[in-house]
């Protein structure tokens, strides 16, 4: 079963999320394929809807291949076995560290996140599915440090591994589809293009930001 797109896919997520009980709930869409999906979330939970921005740190000239993933402050997060894998250290990746969290801090101004405060909010960080979770683990640290009531991942569909991984991260994981034979999060949507800053923004606005 594939979704048919970004919007679609929200539409099966905010069912799942509507069982559960929510308080102030504040939906974190990761820009920017997670804020299509976030915006049908927050229409149906009737909740505020802000940007969050975590950048894949790519292997040296394999910048496909995530190895860690930064935020526009804080440490990078890296994972230890792909970095095993290719025999490469932190230290090689300082550069490509430092380029993507300068381009996570010109996101974050373009859409001029961070209007709506976490703390003490339920806050639901939402993506368009779940791979290898490193992306998605830098933004539940940086969610954590704003103090939610309580700090929740949402995505349409994920690794089972990576859902399993970051239930330690997260104070509860809601994936509708979870599968073992993950591979990539395109597989399972009929239109999967880039979403643009453009989309984000128009979003957004939809959504009251002004």
């Amino acid at each position: 079963m594939k979704f048919a797109d970004r919007a679609d896919a929200g539409r099966v997520l905010a069912r799942a999320l509507r069982r559960f009980e929510w308080t102030n709930p504040l939906v974190l869409g990761l820009a920017r394929g997670g804020v299509p999906v976030a915006h049908e979330v927050a229409a149906a939970l009737g909740a505020d809807l802000d940007v969050a921005v975590a950048r894949k740190i790519g292997a040296p000239g394999r910048p496909e291949f995530g190895v860690g993933a930064v935020t526009a402050s804080g440490e990078p997060i890296f994972d230890a076995r792909a970095l095993a894998y290719l025999g490469v250290s932190p230290a090689d990746l300082a550069p490509t560290v430092e380029e993507e969290r300068r381009e996570a801090r010109r996101r974050l101004d373009v859409y001029q996140a961070g209007r709506h405060d976490p703390a003490g909010r339920d806050v639901l960080v939402v993506d368009d599915g779940l791979a290898t979770g490193v992306t998605a683990r830098a933004a539940l640290r940086e969610a954590r440090a704003a103090g939610p009531r309580r700090l929740v991942l949402a995505v349409p569909v994920g690794a089972t591994e990576a859902v399993r991984e970051l239930s330690r991260v997260a104070d509860l994981v809601v994936c509708p589809r979870e599968r073992a034979d993950f591979r990539s999060v395109g597989r399972f949507y009929r239109r999967f293009d880039q979403t643009t800053d453009a989309e984000v923004l128009a979003l957004l606005e939809q959504h009251g930001h002004h």
